[in-house]
This record gives structure tokens, sequence and C-alpha cells, in this order.
């Protein structure tokens, strides 16, 4: 079993899956329980969802699932939301806050280390990768993390999460250029919410990348899966809405190439 794939491209724009893998290796299996073997917490279809959306470029994929270890959080455990409720590096909980494994299974410091460099690292390393390949090419390289999320998460959030929650730490992790281009598109796209920096801000793989000054520019693309999907099991792709959300997302993503293609000055 591959830890992660990679399609590579040309153009200046990364897509980086870290929630799309279903796999959970059989000794971790074992020490689920039902609500763990789930694996409801999924980002259902991302992979599919994002698939020939645009030619030539590149996909990083990982194929282990979030409840083996998550590659969108802090290697060293740091919590990306102080104060509020989230999951962990090697989460022991769901989304709806219930324990996912069985009594006494929960992994050890060791366990974790062990995941972290036969899951996460590989991962992380091919992703640095391509942004340095590309960054040979380009004078600017977008990193676009792809997510998806049930809309209604009371253990989360209050109420109906936006359609699009679009995240760069609070305009840090990229050029406002690239903000603003995102927000003209959704603001424009008919029948969708969108919120900038709302609850998601952008996960570790968005701090991290995000480097403006040096024209490496992340964003997070948290999605409600309502836009795309059936929200519960059997979790079904829906291709009417799919084919809706697709057309939008594909204009977000011409606009970032077209921005990185053409860079301003960022001001720094």
């Amino acid at each position: 079993m591959n830890v992660f794939s990679v399609l590579e491209g040309n153009k200046p724009i990364i897509f980086a899956q870290p929630h799309g893998g279903t796999h959970v290796p059989a000794d971790i299996l074992v020490k689920l329980n039902g609500r763990g073997r789930a694996l409801v917490d999924t980002d259902w279809h991302i992979n599919k969802l994002y698939d020939g959306l645009l030619a030539d470029v590149t996909i990083v994929q990982s194929h282990i699932h979030r409840y083996v270890i998550d590659a969108n959080r802090d290697p060293d455990g740091v919590p990306l939301y102080p104060g509020q409720n989230t999951t962990s590096l090697c989460p022991l909980s769901d989304f709806d806050g219930n324990s996912i494994y069985k009594r006494s299974r929960e992994p050890s410091n060791d366990e974790i280390e062990r995941r972290r460099l036969m899951y996460y690292r590989p991962y992380h390393e091919a992703l640095s990768h391509q942004v340095q390949r590309l960054k040979q090419k380009h004078k600017s390289v977008v990193v676009f993390d792809c997510h998806s999320i049930r809309s209604r998460i009371p253990f989360l959030f209050e109420g109906l999460l936006s359609d699009f929650n679009i995240g760069t730490n609070d305009g840090q992790s990229c050029g406002m250029e690239f903000q603003s281009g995102i927000e003209r598109v959704c603001s424009n796209a008919t029948g969708y919410t969108y919120v900038v920096n709302g609850r998601f801000k952008g996960g570790w793989t968005t701090r991290h990348y995000g480097q403006p000054g040096q024209g490496i520019h992340a964003i997070q693309m948290e999605l409600a899966q309502s836009t795309y999907m059936q929200e519960t099991g059997p979790w079904r792709y829906d291709e009417q809405k799919a084919g809706k959300l697709r057309e939008c997302l594909n204009e977000i993503t011409v606009e970032l190439c077209n921005t990185a293609a053409f860079p301003r000055n960022h001001g720094f």
C-alpha cells in the first residue's frame, strides 16, 4: 500500500489532498471501535471532485485515513485553534466528540511517532518536493489545500457552515491578490455562500507552506459536503451537484493560476 501518490503537472498550482484517503492499516484497524471503523470524518470523494478539474496541475494525495494520523496537523501536536474543539495529530475522537478507539487501545507516544515517520513524513516530503520543483519553473506557486466537511457539526461549530470556507491564516499564507481573486469568484457564484478565515483559517499545511514573501502562496479550501454529496452514510457522490460545483472550482483555480503567472507586487 502506497502512503501517497503524486501526479506531476507544470502549472503553478498544487492540489494537496491530505484527508481523502480511506486506508487504515490492519494493526490499527483492530484497535478502532465501531465509530472509528465508520470513518465518518473522511473528506469523501475529494479526489474525484478535483480529478480532471484543471489540466497539467500537480496533485499530491495521501491514501492514509486521518484517523491513523492527520497530515494537516502540526507534527509536534501544537493546537491549531486554541480554545476550540478540534482533533489531534493522531485523533482519539471523531468530529462529534465520540471516542474512536476501543478501551485502552489508544496510541502511545511511541506509536504516534511511528505513524508520523511512516505515514505523515513521506506525504509532506513529497509535497515539499513538488513545491520546490514548481518554484524552479515559476516566480509564484500556489498550494491549494483541498478539504471538505459535513455542513453541520455542533461539536466543532455553531449552525450551518458556509459552502466555501477560504482559509489564508488571516491573510498571512498568501498574497492578498490571491485571496481577493477567490473571493471575487465565490461572490459571483450563484447559489453558494462563502466566508474568508471563519471557523477554518487553514490547517498546518496552509500555515507551514505559505511563504508569500518567497513566492509560495498557500490557501485552504474547506467545502461543505452538502455542495456535492450526501452528507450521511453511504456518502453518495451527487453528480449533478458536483458538476455545478466543479465549474466554480475551475474558475477559482484558473484565477489562481493566472495570478501566479502574472504576480503583482506583494508588498514585501
